[in-house]
Protein backbone atom coordinates (compact mmCIF):
# COMPACT_ATOMS: atom_id res chain seq x y z
CA UNK A 1 0.00 0.00 0.00
CA UNK A 2 1.53 3.35 -1.06
CA UNK A 3 1.73 6.29 1.40
CA UNK A 4 -1.08 8.85 1.34
CA UNK A 5 0.53 12.29 0.86
CA UNK A 6 -0.50 15.70 2.24
CA UNK A 7 -2.35 14.44 5.27
CA UNK A 8 -1.09 17.19 7.54
CA UNK A 9 -3.22 20.29 7.69
CA UNK A 10 -1.11 23.19 6.35
CA UNK A 11 -3.13 26.40 6.25
CA UNK A 12 -2.38 29.70 7.93
CA UNK A 13 -2.42 27.75 11.19
CA UNK A 14 0.81 25.95 10.38
CA UNK A 15 2.66 29.10 9.31
CA UNK A 16 1.45 31.10 12.31
CA UNK A 17 2.38 28.26 14.67
CA UNK A 18 5.95 28.28 13.31
CA UNK A 19 6.20 32.06 13.74
CA UNK A 20 4.97 31.91 17.33
CA UNK A 21 7.31 29.10 18.34
CA UNK A 22 10.29 30.85 16.74
CA UNK A 23 9.33 34.01 18.62
CA UNK A 24 9.29 31.98 21.84
CA UNK A 25 12.82 30.71 21.15
CA UNK A 26 13.93 34.26 20.35
CA UNK A 27 12.66 35.39 23.78
CA UNK A 28 14.55 32.53 25.42
CA UNK A 29 17.70 33.49 23.52
CA UNK A 30 17.25 37.14 24.54
CA UNK A 31 16.84 36.05 28.13
CA UNK A 32 20.00 33.91 27.92
CA UNK A 33 21.93 37.04 27.07
CA UNK A 34 20.46 39.56 29.48
CA UNK A 35 18.46 37.63 32.09
CA UNK A 36 15.34 39.49 30.90
CA UNK A 37 12.58 38.55 30.48
CA UNK A 38 12.82 36.39 33.57
CA UNK A 39 12.87 32.71 32.44
CA UNK A 40 10.87 30.35 34.66
CA UNK A 41 11.18 26.61 34.11
CA UNK A 42 7.90 24.75 34.71
CA UNK A 43 5.88 21.78 33.50
CA UNK A 44 3.00 21.66 31.02
CA UNK A 45 0.61 19.70 33.21
CA UNK A 46 -1.24 21.98 35.58
CA UNK A 47 0.92 24.99 34.82
CA UNK A 48 0.19 28.47 36.18
CA UNK A 49 1.48 30.42 33.18
CA UNK A 50 -1.05 33.23 33.84
CA UNK A 51 0.82 34.16 37.01
CA UNK A 52 4.11 34.37 35.08
CA UNK A 53 2.43 36.59 32.49
CA UNK A 54 1.58 39.05 35.28
CA UNK A 55 5.35 39.58 35.69
CA UNK A 56 6.13 39.45 31.93
CA UNK A 57 8.22 36.35 32.65
CA UNK A 58 8.84 33.84 29.84
CA UNK A 59 7.82 30.19 30.44
CA UNK A 60 10.62 27.73 29.83
CA UNK A 61 8.91 24.40 29.18
CA UNK A 62 11.51 21.60 29.02
CA UNK A 63 8.93 19.21 27.52
CA UNK A 64 8.21 21.57 24.61
CA UNK A 65 11.92 22.01 23.98
CA UNK A 66 12.51 18.25 24.19
CA UNK A 67 9.75 17.36 21.71
CA UNK A 68 10.95 20.05 19.30
CA UNK A 69 14.39 18.42 19.41
CA UNK A 70 12.94 14.94 18.91
CA UNK A 71 10.70 15.83 15.99
CA UNK A 72 13.76 17.42 14.29
CA UNK A 73 15.86 14.28 14.96
CA UNK A 74 18.14 16.10 17.40
CA UNK A 75 17.24 14.32 20.66
CA UNK A 76 19.79 11.49 20.76
CA UNK A 77 22.85 13.71 21.36
CA UNK A 78 21.52 15.32 24.59
CA UNK A 79 20.14 11.95 25.76
CA UNK A 80 23.56 10.32 25.37
CA UNK A 81 25.20 13.27 27.15
CA UNK A 82 22.89 12.73 30.14
CA UNK A 83 23.58 8.98 30.13
CA UNK A 84 27.33 9.66 30.16
CA UNK A 85 26.68 11.72 33.28
CA UNK A 86 25.06 8.70 34.93
CA UNK A 87 21.36 8.69 34.01
CA UNK A 88 20.04 5.17 33.38
CA UNK A 89 18.71 4.02 30.03
CA UNK A 90 15.18 3.71 31.41
CA UNK A 91 15.06 7.17 33.01
CA UNK A 92 12.45 9.57 31.58
CA UNK A 93 13.79 10.53 28.14
CA UNK A 94 12.42 14.06 28.53
CA UNK A 95 14.55 14.45 31.67
CA UNK A 96 17.67 13.23 29.88
CA UNK A 97 17.02 15.46 26.87
CA UNK A 98 16.53 18.48 29.17
CA UNK A 99 19.66 17.81 31.24
CA UNK A 100 21.61 17.06 28.05
CA UNK A 101 20.48 20.38 26.53
CA UNK A 102 22.08 22.25 29.44
CA UNK A 103 25.23 20.14 29.21
CA UNK A 104 25.59 20.58 25.44
CA UNK A 105 23.96 24.00 24.98
CA UNK A 106 21.54 22.63 22.37
CA UNK A 107 18.26 24.12 21.14
CA UNK A 108 16.36 23.21 17.96
CA UNK A 109 16.77 26.69 16.48
CA UNK A 110 20.46 27.13 17.30
CA UNK A 111 19.78 29.86 19.87
CA UNK A 112 20.72 29.74 23.52
CA UNK A 113 18.75 28.15 26.33
CA UNK A 114 18.73 30.49 29.35
CA UNK A 115 19.62 29.41 32.84
CA UNK A 116 16.26 29.60 34.64
CA UNK A 117 15.76 32.56 36.92
CA UNK A 118 13.45 30.27 38.86
CA UNK A 119 12.92 26.50 38.72
CA UNK A 120 9.21 26.17 39.50
CA UNK A 121 8.31 22.56 40.20
CA UNK A 122 4.53 22.58 39.73
CA UNK A 123 4.25 19.00 40.93
CA UNK A 124 1.12 17.59 39.28
CA UNK A 125 0.70 13.87 38.94
CA UNK A 126 4.21 12.84 37.92
CA UNK A 127 6.60 12.12 40.79
CA UNK A 128 9.54 12.30 38.36
CA UNK A 129 9.00 16.07 38.30
CA UNK A 130 10.45 16.47 41.79
CA UNK A 131 13.80 14.81 41.10
CA UNK A 132 13.92 16.33 37.60
CA UNK A 133 13.58 19.87 38.90
CA UNK A 134 15.88 19.24 41.84
CA UNK A 135 18.52 18.10 39.34
CA UNK A 136 17.89 21.12 37.08
CA UNK A 137 18.28 23.50 40.03
CA UNK A 138 21.47 21.75 41.17
CA UNK A 139 22.93 21.76 37.65
CA UNK A 140 22.12 25.40 36.87
CA UNK A 141 22.37 26.91 40.35
CA UNK A 142 18.87 28.39 39.96
CA UNK A 143 16.51 28.81 42.95
CA UNK A 144 13.87 26.09 43.32
CA UNK A 145 10.24 26.54 44.40
CA UNK A 146 8.22 23.36 44.99
CA UNK A 147 4.53 24.04 44.37
CA UNK A 148 2.80 21.03 45.89
CA UNK A 149 -0.51 20.05 44.24
CA UNK A 150 -2.38 17.19 45.99
CA UNK A 151 -3.78 14.29 43.96
CA UNK A 152 -7.54 14.23 43.50
CA UNK A 153 -8.78 12.06 46.36
CA UNK A 154 -12.48 12.76 45.75
CA UNK A 155 -14.51 13.49 42.63
CA UNK A 156 -13.88 17.21 43.04
CA UNK A 157 -11.11 18.95 45.02
CA UNK A 158 -12.09 20.00 48.51
CA UNK A 159 -12.16 23.70 49.56
CA UNK A 160 -9.12 22.92 51.74
CA UNK A 161 -7.18 21.60 48.74
CA UNK A 162 -8.02 24.73 46.71
CA UNK A 163 -7.02 26.98 49.60
CA UNK A 164 -3.76 25.02 50.07
CA UNK A 165 -2.75 25.66 46.43
CA UNK A 166 -3.93 29.31 46.47
CA UNK A 167 -1.75 30.05 49.51
CA UNK A 168 1.27 28.62 47.70
CA UNK A 169 0.46 30.79 44.65
CA UNK A 170 0.56 33.85 46.92
CA UNK A 171 3.96 32.69 48.22
CA UNK A 172 5.06 32.38 44.60
CA UNK A 173 3.94 35.96 43.89
CA UNK A 174 6.32 37.26 46.55
CA UNK A 175 9.19 35.24 45.07
CA UNK A 176 8.46 36.45 41.54
CA UNK A 177 8.37 40.05 42.78
CA UNK A 178 11.84 39.63 44.24
CA UNK A 179 13.34 37.81 41.24
CA UNK A 180 11.75 39.96 38.53
CA UNK A 181 12.11 43.29 40.30
CA UNK A 182 8.46 44.08 39.42
CA UNK A 183 5.46 44.64 41.64
CA UNK A 184 2.64 42.17 41.18
CA UNK A 185 0.12 43.58 38.70
CA UNK A 186 -3.23 42.06 39.70
CA UNK A 187 -5.10 43.56 36.73
CA UNK A 188 -2.52 42.15 34.31
CA UNK A 189 -2.96 38.76 36.02
CA UNK A 190 -6.73 39.01 35.50
CA UNK A 191 -6.23 39.91 31.83
CA UNK A 192 -3.99 36.84 31.40
CA UNK A 193 -6.65 34.63 32.99
CA UNK A 194 -9.27 36.15 30.67
CA UNK A 195 -7.03 35.39 27.65
CA UNK A 196 -6.74 31.81 28.90
CA UNK A 197 -10.54 31.57 29.19
CA UNK A 198 -10.91 32.72 25.59
CA UNK A 199 -8.20 30.36 24.32
CA UNK A 200 -9.84 27.45 26.14
CA UNK A 201 -13.21 28.31 24.59
CA UNK A 202 -11.69 28.39 21.08
CA UNK A 203 -9.62 25.22 21.61
CA UNK A 204 -12.69 23.37 22.87
CA UNK A 205 -14.66 24.43 19.79
CA UNK A 206 -11.85 23.13 17.58
CA UNK A 207 -11.72 19.79 19.37
CA UNK A 208 -15.47 19.43 19.14
CA UNK A 209 -15.30 19.91 15.35
CA UNK A 210 -13.77 16.42 15.28
CA UNK A 211 -17.17 15.01 16.23
CA UNK A 212 -18.21 15.67 12.63
CA UNK A 213 -17.81 13.06 9.95
CA UNK A 214 -15.48 13.53 8.21
CA UNK A 215 -13.41 15.26 10.85
CA UNK A 216 -11.79 18.44 9.43
CA UNK A 217 -8.55 17.79 11.31
CA UNK A 218 -6.68 15.01 13.05
CA UNK A 219 -7.14 15.42 16.81
CA UNK A 220 -3.84 13.69 17.57
CA UNK A 221 -1.28 14.49 14.87
CA UNK A 222 -2.68 17.91 13.85
CA UNK A 223 -3.57 18.75 17.46
CA UNK A 224 0.12 18.55 18.33
CA UNK A 225 0.74 21.45 15.93
CA UNK A 226 -1.64 23.52 18.04
CA UNK A 227 -0.36 22.43 21.43
CA UNK A 228 2.85 24.53 21.37
CA UNK A 229 0.97 27.86 21.15
CA UNK A 230 -1.68 26.48 23.52
CA UNK A 231 0.82 26.21 26.37
CA UNK A 232 3.35 28.95 25.60
CA UNK A 233 0.78 31.64 24.66
CA UNK A 234 -2.35 30.58 26.57
CA UNK A 235 -2.52 33.72 28.74
CA UNK A 236 -1.73 36.23 25.97
CA UNK A 237 -3.56 38.13 23.17
CA UNK A 238 -1.28 36.31 20.66
CA UNK A 239 -2.74 33.04 21.87
CA UNK A 240 -6.30 34.30 21.43
CA UNK A 241 -5.52 35.53 17.91
CA UNK A 242 -3.89 32.23 16.95
CA UNK A 243 -6.85 30.13 18.02
CA UNK A 244 -9.34 32.50 16.39
CA UNK A 245 -7.50 31.92 13.09
CA UNK A 246 -7.35 28.16 13.69
CA UNK A 247 -11.06 27.84 14.52
CA UNK A 248 -12.10 29.99 11.56
CA UNK A 249 -10.07 27.93 9.09
CA UNK A 250 -11.13 24.56 10.43
CA UNK A 251 -14.79 25.64 10.61
CA UNK A 252 -14.70 26.66 6.95
CA UNK A 253 -13.21 23.29 6.10
CA UNK A 254 -15.90 21.47 8.09
CA UNK A 255 -18.71 23.50 6.50
CA UNK A 256 -17.41 22.48 3.06
CA UNK A 257 -17.56 18.84 4.15
CA UNK A 258 -13.78 18.44 3.84
CA UNK A 259 -11.98 15.91 6.01
CA UNK A 260 -8.37 14.91 6.55
CA UNK A 261 -8.80 12.42 3.69
CA UNK A 262 -11.05 12.34 0.66
CA UNK A 263 -12.69 9.36 2.29
CA UNK A 264 -12.46 8.90 6.06
CA UNK A 265 -12.35 5.12 6.56
CA UNK A 266 -11.65 4.80 10.28
CA UNK A 267 -12.11 7.04 13.32
CA UNK A 268 -9.71 6.52 16.23
CA UNK A 269 -8.96 7.64 19.77
CA UNK A 270 -5.28 7.81 20.78
CA UNK A 271 -3.94 7.23 24.29
CA UNK A 272 -0.41 8.40 25.11
CA UNK A 273 2.09 10.72 23.40
CA UNK A 274 3.50 9.90 19.95
CA UNK A 275 7.03 8.69 19.11
CA UNK A 276 8.34 12.14 18.19
CA UNK A 277 11.62 11.02 16.56
CA UNK A 278 9.48 9.07 14.03
CA UNK A 279 6.48 11.38 14.00
CA UNK A 280 6.09 11.52 10.19
CA UNK A 281 6.66 7.78 9.78
CA UNK A 282 4.18 6.97 12.54
CA UNK A 283 1.55 9.30 11.08
CA UNK A 284 1.92 7.80 7.62
CA UNK A 285 1.22 4.33 9.00
CA UNK A 286 -2.31 5.52 9.85
CA UNK A 287 -2.66 7.76 6.82
CA UNK A 288 -2.21 4.74 4.55
CA UNK A 289 -5.47 3.40 5.99
CA UNK A 290 -7.19 6.81 5.91
CA UNK A 291 -7.59 6.56 9.68
CA UNK A 292 -8.27 9.86 11.44
CA UNK A 293 -7.86 10.54 15.15
CA UNK A 294 -11.02 12.20 16.44
CA UNK A 295 -9.80 12.51 20.04
CA UNK A 296 -6.70 11.91 22.17
CA UNK A 297 -5.79 11.92 25.85
CA UNK A 298 -2.36 13.42 25.16
CA UNK A 299 -3.92 16.65 23.93
CA UNK A 300 -5.44 17.07 27.41
CA UNK A 301 -2.21 16.97 29.46
CA UNK A 302 -2.39 20.76 29.76
CA UNK A 303 -6.13 20.90 30.43
CA UNK A 304 -9.44 19.07 30.02
CA UNK A 305 -11.26 22.03 28.56
CA UNK A 306 -13.39 20.25 25.95
CA UNK A 307 -15.53 19.03 28.85
CA UNK A 308 -16.34 22.56 30.01
CA UNK A 309 -13.65 23.71 32.46
CA UNK A 310 -12.51 27.34 32.10
CA UNK A 311 -10.29 29.80 33.91
CA UNK A 312 -12.28 32.59 35.58
CA UNK A 313 -10.89 36.17 35.66
CA UNK A 314 -13.32 37.01 38.48
CA UNK A 315 -11.56 34.40 40.66
CA UNK A 316 -8.08 34.21 39.11
CA UNK A 317 -6.18 32.54 41.95
CA UNK A 318 -8.93 30.01 42.65
CA UNK A 319 -9.40 29.09 39.00
CA UNK A 320 -5.64 28.62 38.49
CA UNK A 321 -5.65 26.33 41.55
CA UNK A 322 -8.67 24.37 40.24
CA UNK A 323 -6.95 23.92 36.90
CA UNK A 324 -3.87 22.51 38.62
CA UNK A 325 -5.85 20.22 40.90
CA UNK A 326 -8.64 18.85 38.75
CA UNK A 327 -8.55 19.91 35.11
CA UNK A 328 -5.49 18.11 33.75
CA UNK A 329 -5.30 14.43 32.92
CA UNK A 330 -2.14 13.58 34.85
CA UNK A 331 -3.56 14.50 38.26
CA UNK A 332 -6.53 12.15 37.85
CA UNK A 333 -6.84 8.46 38.59
CA UNK A 334 -7.13 5.64 36.09
CA UNK A 335 -10.90 5.18 36.38
CA UNK A 336 -11.34 8.83 35.40
CA UNK A 337 -9.03 8.25 32.43
CA UNK A 338 -11.06 5.17 31.45
CA UNK A 339 -14.19 7.28 31.61
CA UNK A 340 -12.60 10.01 29.49
CA UNK A 341 -11.64 7.51 26.75
CA UNK A 342 -15.06 5.85 26.89
CA UNK A 343 -16.71 9.25 26.37
CA UNK A 344 -14.50 9.90 23.35
CA UNK A 345 -15.40 6.51 21.87
CA UNK A 346 -19.14 7.08 22.38
CA UNK A 347 -19.50 10.82 21.76
CA UNK A 348 -16.88 11.21 19.01
CA UNK A 349 -18.07 7.96 17.37
CA UNK A 350 -14.72 6.13 17.19
CA UNK A 351 -14.05 2.69 15.68
CA UNK A 352 -11.06 1.85 17.86
CA UNK A 353 -8.47 2.98 20.42
CA UNK A 354 -4.69 3.11 19.86
CA UNK A 355 -2.64 2.81 23.06
CA UNK A 356 0.98 3.96 22.72
CA UNK A 357 3.09 2.64 25.59
CA UNK A 358 6.06 4.95 26.23
CA UNK A 359 9.00 3.00 27.61
CA UNK A 360 10.53 5.84 29.60
CA UNK A 361 7.28 7.33 30.98
CA UNK A 362 5.97 5.38 33.93
CA UNK A 363 3.33 7.99 34.75
CA UNK A 364 1.48 7.83 31.48
CA UNK A 365 2.11 4.17 30.65
CA UNK A 366 1.79 2.24 33.90
CA UNK A 367 -1.46 0.27 33.89
CA UNK A 368 -2.12 0.55 30.16
CA UNK A 369 -2.33 -3.25 29.90
CA UNK A 370 -5.27 -3.21 32.31
CA UNK A 371 -6.69 -0.24 30.43
CA UNK A 372 -6.67 -2.21 27.20
CA UNK A 373 -8.40 -5.12 28.94
CA UNK A 374 -11.10 -2.76 30.24
CA UNK A 375 -11.69 -1.03 26.93
CA UNK A 376 -11.87 -4.31 24.99
CA UNK A 377 -13.92 -6.40 27.40
CA UNK A 378 -16.10 -3.86 29.21
CA UNK A 379 -16.56 -1.15 26.60
CA UNK A 380 -16.31 -3.53 23.66
CA UNK A 381 -14.06 -1.36 21.48
CA UNK A 382 -11.16 -2.74 19.37
CA UNK A 383 -7.75 -1.68 20.71
CA UNK A 384 -4.17 -1.75 19.48
CA UNK A 385 -1.22 -1.68 21.91
CA UNK A 386 2.08 -0.31 20.54
CA UNK A 387 5.39 0.14 22.40
CA UNK A 388 8.21 2.63 21.74
CA UNK A 389 9.28 5.96 23.26
CA UNK A 390 8.32 9.60 22.94
CA UNK A 391 11.88 10.98 22.80
CA UNK A 392 14.48 8.23 22.43
CA UNK A 393 14.84 7.04 18.80
CA UNK A 394 16.46 3.77 19.90
CA UNK A 395 13.12 2.25 20.94
CA UNK A 396 11.18 2.50 17.69
CA UNK A 397 10.94 -0.71 15.59
CA UNK A 398 9.46 0.52 12.31
CA UNK A 399 8.73 -2.81 10.58
CA UNK A 400 7.26 -4.41 13.70
CA UNK A 401 5.09 -1.38 14.42
CA UNK A 402 3.81 -1.20 10.86
CA UNK A 403 2.96 -4.92 10.84
CA UNK A 404 0.87 -4.54 13.98
CA UNK A 405 -0.93 -1.47 12.68
CA UNK A 406 -1.69 -3.14 9.34
CA UNK A 407 -3.02 -6.24 11.11
CA UNK A 408 -5.24 -4.05 13.32
CA UNK A 409 -6.81 -2.28 10.35
CA UNK A 410 -7.24 -5.51 8.39
CA UNK A 411 -9.23 -6.86 11.34
CA UNK A 412 -11.25 -3.61 11.60
CA UNK A 413 -11.97 -3.71 7.89
CA UNK A 414 -13.11 -7.31 8.06
CA UNK A 415 -15.33 -6.49 11.02
CA UNK A 416 -16.93 -3.63 9.11
CA UNK A 417 -17.53 -5.82 6.06
CA UNK A 418 -19.17 -8.49 8.20
CA UNK A 419 -21.18 -5.97 10.24
CA UNK A 420 -19.34 -6.66 13.50
CA UNK A 421 -17.70 -3.31 14.17
CA UNK A 422 -17.01 -3.99 17.84
CA UNK A 423 -16.27 -7.06 19.95
CA UNK A 424 -19.04 -8.06 22.33
CA UNK A 425 -18.89 -6.07 25.55
CA UNK A 426 -19.37 -7.77 28.90
CA UNK A 427 -22.87 -7.56 30.27
CA UNK A 428 -23.63 -5.30 33.21
CA UNK A 429 -23.00 -1.63 34.09
CA UNK A 430 -19.66 0.07 33.57
CA UNK A 431 -17.57 0.81 36.67
CA UNK A 432 -18.37 4.12 38.35
CA UNK A 433 -15.45 6.52 37.72
CA UNK A 434 -16.49 8.90 40.50
CA UNK A 435 -14.11 9.16 43.42
CA UNK A 436 -15.34 8.87 46.96
CA UNK A 437 -13.68 9.05 50.37
CA UNK A 438 -13.90 5.64 51.97
CA UNK A 439 -15.72 5.60 55.35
Amino acid sequence: MSPTPNTEYRGNIHQRQKELMLKWYERLDESAGSGRPLPVSLMISGNCVELLEAFEAVPLYPEVNALQLAIRHQSLEPILAAEELGYAADNCAYVKADIGCYLKGITPTGGRLPVPGLVLCNFVGCNTYIKWFEHTAALTGAPLFMLDVPFLRTDEPSPADVDYVVRQLHELVAILERLSGRKFDYERFQRAVECSRQVEELWSAIKNLARRSPSPFDAYFDAITLMGPLYVYRGTPEGVEFFEIALRELKEKAEQGLGVYEQERFRLVFEGPPPYPYFRTFRDMFAQWKACAVASTYSTVGGLWEFGARHDPAKPFESVALHMLAQNVTNRNYLQRYDQIARYVDEWDADGVIIHFVKSCRLFSAGQGDMREYLTRTIGVPTLYIESDLEDPRYFAEAQTKNRIDAFFEALEHAKLTGRTRPAAQEGPRPDARLRVLP
